[in-house]
């Protein structure tokens, strides 16, 4: 496994940690602790995709300019119908091109710069942070096996993953909104509840307050990537070939040995 890869897993566990923080009896992490987790974890991402060669000025440059158009789009709809929302388009289509890692810091930068922009800056931000990066870590993952100019076949995976990410998304936030509810009884969360229970409890929770929000983001994401997918891929493809660079190792000639035997 490549460092990248397991930069991106340990990254992940510490999302994972922040989310579940409330199970293990200490209720919700504090706002800062959980921001300093949040940037902290994405920043030595970038780190290690630095220093692997994966992420040079040419491809930090098209990540900022990416986070910045997302976060342009989110500007003019932030609130979209539901849970829509056209931030997850760049997302899914730079993790699908680019890889899951690239995927993972687009999905955070974008909620980062997007938050600074229009002022969304809260103790939800490293949640969103974490979580927009899984969606386009995600599409990086469907999209490892892809070869040459995207086909109708990427289009159409990337719209089943879009999908699916619509209502993961919105699941995985719910984590962190279920905790907030401790006085249902049939719904909320108490610390030290038996595991069973809570899964049944969080299932009750997603279906009433958050599945038909959760529709409007994955019908969304799949018509704007069955509309608009195919140009943006296309894009991006050409924009990583540009970008690409292969290394290839110098081999010194030696000079024969003219001495006698």
């Amino acid at each position: 496994m490549t460092r990248s890869r397991l930069a991106l897993l340990a990254t992940s566990a510490v999302g994972a940690v922040v989310f579940l923080w409330p199970f293990f009896g200490g209720g919700q992490p504090g706002a800062a602790t959980a921001a300093a987790f949040g940037i902290g974890t994405a920043a030595a991402l970038a780190a290690v995709e630095l220093s692997a060669g994966r992420l040079d000025t040419r491809r930090l440059a098209l990540l900022a300019a990416l986070a910045a158009l997302d976060a342009a789009a989110r500007a003019v709809v932030v609130t979209g119908i539901g849970g829509f929302s056209p931030i997850f388009l760049l997302i899914l289509c730079g993790g699908y091109v680019f890889g899951a890692e690239y995927g993972f810091l687009l999905g955070a930068t974008t909620i980062l710069v997007s938050a600074l922009v229009t002022g969304g800056l809260g103790p939800w931000l490293p949640y969103q942070l974490f979580a927009a990066g899984w969606v386009g870590a995600a599409a990086g993952l469907a999209g490892r096996r892809r070869q040459g100019r995207p086909t109708k076949r990427d289009v159409l995976v990337l719209a089943v993953v879009g999908a699916l990410l619509g209502y993961g998304y919105g699941a995985v936030m719910d984590i962190w909104n279920w905790t907030f509810y401790q006085s249902s009884p049939g719904l909320g969360f108490r610390p030290g509840m038996p595991v069973a229970v809570a899964l049944g409890h969080f299932a009750r929770f997603y279906a009433v307050t958050s599945f038909v929000y959760d529709s409007f983001r994955a019908v969304g994401n799949t018509v704007m990537v069955a509309v608009l997918g195919a140009p943006v891929l296309v894009a991006l493809a050409r924009m990583r070939a540009r970008l690409h660079t292969d290394i290839e190792p110098v081999v010194m000639a030696v000079p024969p040995d003219n001495r006698a035997a």
